[in-house]
């Protein structure tokens, strides 16, 4: 475990030096806060009926949508699709590291880097000036954070899985698109899922995509009693666990015949 532990370490602290772009990425996430809340508001006002999600649990739902931007897995690694295209991959392959491991390190350093630069500073000014408000209860607050953590290993899980594709597809567009959609749509990131169709219910329930945000984000509003929090951390643990095997597998067929490009 010190090699990985030393990995993220170095890796996280690597990637807290990018300020810029991080208070650009900020001040976007903020942008499209205030936007998407008008969006809901519009929708809210306009409904006939009630809705299955009270509009003061959507309002502190959105901001941390925004909030944590940065854990939503729907892109790959750019050093590992760099390294996979210029041939220089095959250095990794001869690591004394194990190559599953070493990249889902990574894959956690890179959701949780940029997460914790823009988190802080959006949570201040959404309460100040976006109708944030803090979790349901003392009980939510301490269910969120450990929910928070199972969807960070989650979608570091999802994202290596992107990169391994990288061995067959190269260049990756494809595949990080699909998975770009998939993610942003199922996850709760534009829609919050409780306002899904009930046929629907089921099968959001039963995908991996809500464990990385929507799970959280209805265990801060209140909208998931903390007493659900096992069967919570139960669903997103058994698809960490279940996606971190399957990235194995595709892992070991892929570099079992590795054409290298490049050179």
């Amino acid at each position: 475990m010190k090699p990985y532990l030393a990995l993220l370490s170095a890796r996280f602290r690597m990637l807290l030096q990018y300020r810029a772009a991080a208070a650009a990425g900020f001040a976007t996430q903020l942008f499209w806060g205030y936007i998407r809340l008008m969006i809901f508001e519009a929708f809210y006002r306009s409904a006939a009926g009630p809705q299955p999600m009270a509009w003061a649990e959507v309002v502190p739902y959105i901001w941390l949508g925004q909030a944590m931007l940065g854990m939503m897995p729907w892109n790959a690694d750019s050093d590992i699709r760099a390294m996979i295209r210029t041939g220089t991959v095959a250095c990794e392959m001869v690591r004394p590291l194990d190559l599953y491991a070493y990249w889902y390190t990574r894959a956690l350093a890179i959701r949780s880097a940029p997460t914790t630069l823009r988190a802080a500073p959006l949570f201040v000014l959404a309460g100040l000036f976006g109708g944030m408000t803090p979790p349901h209860s003392w009980e939510a607050a301490a269910a969120w954070v450990a929910a928070t953590a199972a969807a960070l290993f989650l979608s570091a899980a999802i994202s290596t899985l992107l990169n391994i594709t990288l061995l067959w597809t190269i260049a990756g567009d494809g595949i990080v698109r699909l998975a770009l959609a998939l993610v942003m749509l199922f996850s709760g990131l534009v829609i919050p899922l409780p306002l899904f169709p009930d046929w629907a219910q089921p099968v959001l329930r039963w995908m991996p995509f809500g464990g990385v945000m929507d799970a959280p984000f209805r265990l801060y509003v209140g909208h998931t009693p903390p007493g659900r929090l096992p069967l919570v951390l139960a669903h997103q643990i058994g698809w960490t666990v279940a996606l971190a095997l399957l990235g194995r597998f595709l892992l070991s067929r892929g570099t079992r015949r590795l054409v290298v490009q490049g050179g």
